[in-house]
């Protein structure tokens, strides 16, 4: 048996919630900074990594890994003015390197390499933007994986920066005006010194920074003083003309939208869609005839047109279909509509006027993205990948209606070798759900195969194919790695994610526990040899299904999770998560919340799966005490051998820009945990 450290319970912490007292004797781990919580995360990890460095296939695990992740690694091209530009990562560098040339066949060279920004890669690049003329270079930094970003300015040309330096970004990405001499950014007020990473962000405002001027002269565009949870994302126009502003309550997918005609300096901000009753995407205008995709009126989304110079008229340019529309763009002067066909991509193109002229085929079951540029570009690029395709580029022509092979990656692993189903289950209520299964071919259905579980379940999230080294290993273990669709993710629509939401959420949890009886009930694994995972939201979906079901898995490992449904509206931007949760304040959202909440469910003397919580010291999305409190309290209540344990990343955020060092050592310490733990045998790995 582990011998924990000592996590002081301080009984005197108890709140009133609509007339039931609720104990937090863990509170003080929430003071991030304090001499007892340093001291505690230092005992933890000590605990945690001894551990692991006992686990013989650890060194292993970690080598595999590094081997099977050191190929070269490319974004799509993407197009500015006469350059392009790409991302591209020679394999094991911490963060991947921007690169610009000025034809697809000409020499490339190196225009901003993050990994020069810090000895051990955690200064990410977080944003960039291009001016039009492709003369200057907005990009946007973050430390140790912090949501906080500063923004500076590159001369593309030169490759030297000029004096320009934006701070207190958050949330926000940065939007050029035609003329190239400045853009559009979203800030908040300077935090109070020593709230950086816990303090709550309210009251964003947007700004207009002219080159060459400093951040103290920006110019206010818009803020609502009135509208604290308001924010804003503003992005200029193709043709230079509007100013759109995108305006944002929570995480909540209702926005509104607003214009300011940039013709005129003086014009105001007009609000063109003024209620938070649906999702608004701006796709492109012709003049005053805006283009929106929306789900009013339909839930899997669907393509309107608005003039403003008669906004109170909506006319339906693409109906909403079968399958659920995530994206469109303007390209080659049509409609190119992503849609989610039972949480796989279909590519479908559309005339202006709505008329459809065909589906553009893929190359097979999986994910595709990009399909970007501008509306009058003849040419495009897209990535697809599966759970056993690595992200390969094509090049898409419009004019032939081709797509050709633009970059293959050289990964050295056979995808023959294994196989990707897709079955639905039936969940306690009724509801079909689809499944993901993927495993070596010719897997015998004898009930004993390591599984791991993996989901989410939320914020509208949609989980599609995708490939990853790390599962990879997973898989060459004889591992068999399954992904359900739950409910509160995008896969079907609007109407599926808030079917997963406030009152609802439960639902997505029972989705989950249903995935794992049916793993069981035809013969893939069983209790002793399946491990459940998921982060941040999914963080909450395996605390909230190890609690209620700590008989059903082996092993759990909730990364970065919410943790304590009755006060992460209290800290950073977790007050944006009441339209997904409910709230606390609400006496029957309160009574819901407290009822699946991980941290108040856990009950003494229970044996728990074993378990690594992981999270990062600089996490300000989720911050770290819901984990800390979590782990805290979990280890007073367990009663079994199995190890629980808390992973704390030090100088590491949500996981955005994580360096890929700290992502390798974290997939062979996860996999290490459940050789471990699920007891896989070695001899057989990798063959």
């Amino acid at each position: 048996m582990l011998s924990y450290p000592p996590s002081r319970p301080d009984p005197q912490v108890v709140d009133d919630y609509h007339g039931q007292r609720v104990a937090d004797p863990y509170r003080w781990l929430e003071d991030l900074d304090s001499d007892e919580t340093r001291a505690w995360v230092e005992a933890q990890n000590q605990v945690t990594f001894d551990y692991l460095k006992g686990i013989p296939a650890r060194q292993r695990l970690q080598e595999r890994l590094t081997q099977l992740w050191d190929y070269e690694k490319y974004s799509q091209p993407f197009k500015e003015g006469q350059r392009y530009f790409y991302f591209k990562n020679d394999g094991l560098q911490n963060q991947s390197v921007l690169y610009t040339q000025k034809s697809l066949e000409g020499e490339a060279r190196v225009l901003l390499d993050p990994n020069t920004l810090s000895e051990d890669g955690t200064v990410a690049l977080s944003g960039i933007a291009i001016s039009e003329d492709a003369r200057y270079l907005a990009y946007g930094l973050s430390r140790s994986g912090s949501d906080w970003q500063e923004w500076k300015v590159r001369d593309i040309e030169t490759g030297q920066d000029l004096a320009d330096h934006i701070r207190w970004v958050k949330f926000s990405g940065a939007s050029w005006t035609k003329d190239g001499q400045g853009f559009y950014y979203s800030r908040y007020d300077e935090p109070a010194e020593g709230t950086e990473y816990e303090g709550t962000n309210y009251f964003q405002k947007l700004y207009y920074h002219r080159l060459g001027t400093p951040q103290t002269e920006d110019i206010l565009v818009y803020h609502r003083p009135d509208q604290k949870e308001w924010g804003f994302g503003a992005g200029v126009t193709e043709d230079g003309t509007y100013l759109i502003i995108s305006v944002w309550r929570g995480t909540d997918p209702k926005n509104l939208i607003f214009y300011k005609d940039l013709r005129n300096p003086q014009s105001p901000v007009v609000e063109l869609i003024r209620d938070f009753e649906a999702e608004y995407n701006f796709i492109g205008n012709e003049g005053s005839l805006f283009w929106l995709s929306t789900d009013l009126n339909a839930p899997r989304s669907r393509l309107v047109a608005i003039d403003v110079t008669q906004p109170q008229q909506m006319q339906e340019i693409i109906p909403q279909a079968e399958e659920t529309l995530q994206g469109i763009s303007l390209i080659n002067n049509q409609f190119v509509a992503f849609y989610l066909k039972d949480a796989h991509t279909q590519i479908k193109s559309f005339a202006l006027d709505g008329s459809f002229l065909g589906e553009i085929p893929l190359p097979g079951l999986g994910s595709a993205g990009g399909f970007g540029g501008k509306r009058y570009d003849i040419e495009t690029f897209y990535t697809f990948t599966s759970f056993t395709t690595p992200p390969t580029i094509y090049r898409y022509d419009f004019a032939t209606g081709t797509s050709t092979l633009f970059r293959q990656p050289q990964v050295n692993f056979d995808p023959d070798a294994y196989e990707v189903k897709q079955v639905f289950y039936t969940s306690p209520d009724g509801t079909q759900v689809p499944m993901f299964i993927t495993h070596k071919k010719g897997l015998k259905l004898t009930g004993d195969h390591p599984t791991l579980l993996y989901g989410y379940g939320g914020f509208g999230v949609s989980l599609t194919p995708n490939f990853s080294i790390s599962l990879v290993v997973w898989l060459e273990m004889g591992g068999v790695y399954a992904q359900p669709n739950l409910r509160g993710g995008g896969e079907y629509g609007e109407d599926w994610h808030q079917a997963g939401t406030k009152l609802n959420k439960q639902k997505v949890f029972d989705d989950f526990i249903a995935a794992a009886e049916w793993l069981i009930a035809n013969g893939y694994t069983n209790s002793s040899k399946l491990a459940i995972s998921g982060g941040s939201n999914g963080g909450l979906l395996v605390g909230a299904c190890m609690t209620q079901r700590p008989d059903l898995f082996a092993a759990a490992l909730p990364a970065v999770g919410v943790m304590d449904m009755l006060r992460f509206h209290k800290f950073t931007i977790g007050w944006a998560w009441i339209s997904e949760y409910g709230s606390p304040e609400n006496p029957e959202e309160f009574q819901m919340l407290y009822a699946y909440s991980p941290l108040h469910n856990l009950k003494p003397g229970t044996a728990y799966p074993a378990t690594m919580i992981t999270t990062g010291d600089h996490d300000d999305r989720v911050v770290p005490a819901h984990s800390f409190k979590f782990a805290a309290a979990l280890q007073a209540a367990h009663q079994g051998s199995q190890p629980v344990l808390i992973r704390i990343e030090t100088k590491a955020g949500h996981g955005a820009g994580k360096p890929t060092a700290k992502i390798i050592e974290e997939a062979a310490d996860r996999w290490a945990f459940l050789v471990q733990v699920l007891g896989i045998p070695a001899e057989h790995w990798g063959e």
